[in-house]
């Protein structure tokens, strides 16, 4: 299957697109974005998720 961009796909056929490329090309694990250029804003939500016990 390849994405045709001329017409919408249901989120679980994206789902199955991705995971089959991702099995395909070997790619196991994807970085984490390292966080340096985060706004206060985003810190201060993210540290609230991880205060309730969340995990982001």
């Amino acid at each position: 299957m390849t994405l045709n961009r001329s017409k919408p796909i249901s989120l679980d056929d994206l789902a199955a697109y991705i995971e089959r490329r991702r099995i395909e090309t070997g790619i196991t694990e994807l970085p984490r974005n390292s966080g340096l250029r985060r706004t206060a804003s985003k810190r201060a939500l993210l540290k609230a998720i991880e205060e309730a016990g969340g995990k982001w």
